[in-house]
């Protein structure tokens, strides 16, 4: 049963998105990202926000650990590496695909029985090995595939139907929008697909930095605990080599991150701080230096965060201008209500 204590769904409508970032060129603004961002305190305030931090939005891939913390809840015995895999959207690498055969060998399942999009790698680098070697888009590949392979292995624990694990009935789907209704404090707005084929969950920018909060601070022999420290400990099975939210993982200390397609990012520290964006565009090369920027405004120092301001704009192969952030302050940009 639902608890009455969750708040309404956030409101479906245009999201009232406001200006996060400037493309600068030459000592001139030639372009704006829109997008929305908040910054919550340890006691769980909200610090600073810009754009509309309430209305539904997709977080995408960024709600991975809040589906990870649902499993592990459920059963899943996962630990470590692996967990960090179930709730990745991996490169490609070897150690990815190894890991995903090794969670589909536990459940006694084929990769046929994946039923995610079939694709190539998603590094740049593997995929260009992949295709050379002439390989063709793949269900192992495509880069939910770990967080697919745990999702059979926990049906086939607890003896729920493994053809239809992928829709929003399925008693392991139903287990997953409880938490997430639960961990970010609000009931779901929608729920439509993801691109992988899983059931994709509405909730506010807002609540999804309630949930990342929740999972960062939780204690010791909690599910929350868990999926927190597999994350932490091994960043890059959740993403790959030199992936930027693995990179801002080892850079702050104890900080839990998780990216999304569509510009979308969410963090947290270990006393409750935590930051989410949404660039409206969906431009991810504005989603990590908005980010880095809310981070600091968190208190982070701003010393760690020195490597991730964005590439460089270039002209004739030289850098004239950057991805500016703006400033982080309420009064500066109107907040809508």
């Amino acid at each position: 049963m639902r608890s009455p204590l969750l708040a309404d769904a956030p409101a479906i409508r245009e999201p009232r998105h406001a200006p996060v970032a400037h493309v600068t060129r030459g000592g001139m603004v030639e372009g704006i990202h829109y997008g929305s961002v908040v910054v919550l305190d340890g006691d769980g305030g909200v610090r600073s926000s810009i754009g509309d931090i309430e209305a539904a939005c997709y977080p995408r891939s960024a709600l991975k650990p809040v589906q990870a913390v649902a499993m592990v809840r459920a059963g899943l015995p996962l630990d470590g590496a692996l967990l960090s895999l179930a709730m990745g959207s991996h490169s490609g690498e070897e150690r990815h695909l190894t890991g995903t055969r090794r969670i589909l060998e536990l459940a006694g399942v084929t990769e046929d029985g994946l039923r995610n999009v079939p694709d190539l790698p998603y590094a740049p680098r593997v995929r260009d090995t992949w295709v050379r070697e002439g390989r063709g888009p793949s269900p192992l590949a495509q880069n939910c595939s770990g967080k697919h392979a745990a999702m059979l292995y926990l049906c086939k624990l607890s003896g729920w139907p493994l053809e239809t694990y992928l829709d929003p009935a399925h008693p392991l789907q139903r287990a997953i929008s409880e938490t997430v209704e639960e961990l970010t404090g609000q009931r779901i707005a929608n729920v439509t697909v993801d691109g992988c084929g899983s059931p994709l969950f509405s909730v506010s920018l807002h609540g999804l930095a309630r949930a990342a909060a929740r999972i960062a601070t939780a204690a010791p022999d909690t599910a929350e605990r868990r999926v927190a420290d597999a994350l932490r400990a091994h960043p890059e099975m959740a993403s790959g080599t030199g992936r930027d939210t693995a990179e801002l993982m080892r850079a702050v200390p104890g900080l839990l991150a998780k990216d999304g397609f569509e510009g979308v990012q969410v963090a947290a520290l270990p006393d409750g701080r935590a930051i989410a964006v949404k660039i409206a565009d969906g431009a991810d090369r504005a989603r990590i230096p908005v980010a880095a920027a809310a981070l600091a405004l968190a208190g982070v120092d701003p010393r760690l965060l020195a490597g991730f301001a964005g590439e460089p704009m270039t002209g004739g192969g030289r850098p004239v201008g950057r991805i500016r952030p703006v400033a982080l302050d309420p009064s500066s940009v109107p907040v809508p209500t």
